[in-house]
């Protein structure tokens, strides 16, 4: 009896060290890939060195060998202190959309003035084509009448960009967007978010810009909820933006594709203004984040989530509107709010 069970605990953990090299050397491969300096040749070759290593641990896991998986073990130390070794930066050549990082500054003398640098207002005629304008804006807390949630739709219903659009007394409005910082000639990869493909980027901008290139140019389902908030609470919210934007331009952090998204960071941030905020699936799946928002009570109440769905799709709008310098109260028409 205690031969067999000695044999039965030998098995389970030759079993679980097995998977657990398995599971590592995925995330090695993916790690190396990723971040591995130079061409992707080199990356292969690391990659390829790498699935070797791990491939030889599991064998020799299964002869009995146990010392070779235990080099297997130093070579995954080493490959963690490299991994955290790696650190977000500012000063890589970024594409033009996002080379600039917005900054808010605050006179003490007067708190409610906000002026915010390298707000962004391209004027865009297709995704290359466009004219880049990085601005200086001022805005006055003590004349914010409105917040909105915009969701920009390209795929799938399950998936949505999230966006908030801070409206002014007299028609003013700027829209704060947490995107990646993609490099010049990076695209956007899921499963490279996982594994610091790219830093975290905030931007400033004006409606014309941010909405009209989702909508009029990159021809996205879009959508505007009016979010139910005091004024104390608008007011905290775009600070909170202010502060989050001013820390990432002194010190840059890393996106991630469930963690540190454009909808769990505003998440962090509204949750500090609205305590008791609960976790939900639909803060990962972005695209039925109104659902959650309705839940919560934080759309427009006495209203159904389907006619606020309705009333609030933009896209015919915007593309009517296209360069119209009343471009944001067109986009309102007939929006419950």
């Amino acid at each position: 009896m205690g031969r067999a069970l000695h044999r039965f605990w030998r098995i389970t953990f030759g079993i679980l060290a097995a998977l657990a090299i398995l599971l590592t050397g995925a995330w090695g491969a993916l790690a190396l890939w990723y971040q591995f300096p130079g061409p992707p040749v080199a990356k292969g070759a690391a990659v390829a060195v790498w699935a070797l290593l791990a491939l030889v641990a599991i064998i020799a896991l299964v002869m009995g060998h146990c010392k070779i998986s235990l080099l297997y073990a130093g070579g995954f130390a080493a490959l963690l202190l490299w991994w955290v070794s790696i650190s977000p930066r500012n000063d890589r050549l970024w594409a033009d959309d996002v080379a600039q990082t917005t900054r808010a500054e605050i006179d003490p003398g007067k708190p409610d003035i906000v002026r915010l640098t390298q707000v962004r207002n391209f004027d865009w005629r297709s995704e290359a084509d466009y004219t880049p304008r990085w601005e200086a804006r001022t805005y006055d807390l003590s004349r914010l009448s409105s917040v909105d949630l915009a969701l920009s739709y390209w795929a799938s219903p399950s998936i949505a960009h999230t966006l908030v659009s801070f409206g002014f007394e007299g028609g003013d409005h700027v829209t704060f967007s947490v995107e990646i910082r993609k490099e010049k000639g990076e695209d956007f990869s899921e499963i490279g978010g996982f594994f610091k493909e790219f830093e975290l980027s905030l931007i400033a901008a004006d409606e014309r810009d941010i909405i009209r290139l989702r909508t009029n140019i990159r021809k996205e389902d879009v959508y505007l909820y009016r979010i139910g908030l005091t004024r104390p609470a608008m007011r905290s919210l775009f600070l909170a933006y202010v502060a989050k934007a001013n820390s990432l331009a002194d010190k840059p952090r890393w996106y991630n594709t469930i963690t540190a998204n454009c909808t769990t960071i505003v998440y962090e941030m509204v949750k500090h203004i609205v305590p008791g905020l609960p976790l939900d699936t639909r803060l990962l799946f972005s695209g039925y984040l109104p659902e959650y928002i309705h839940d919560v009570g934080g759309l427009v109440p006495g209203h159904s989530l389907d006619e606020l769905r309705r009333t609030g799709r933009i896209a015919e709008r915007a593309k009517a509107a296209d360069r119209d310098p009343q471009f944001s109260q067109a986009i309102r028409t007939g929006m419950i709010d």
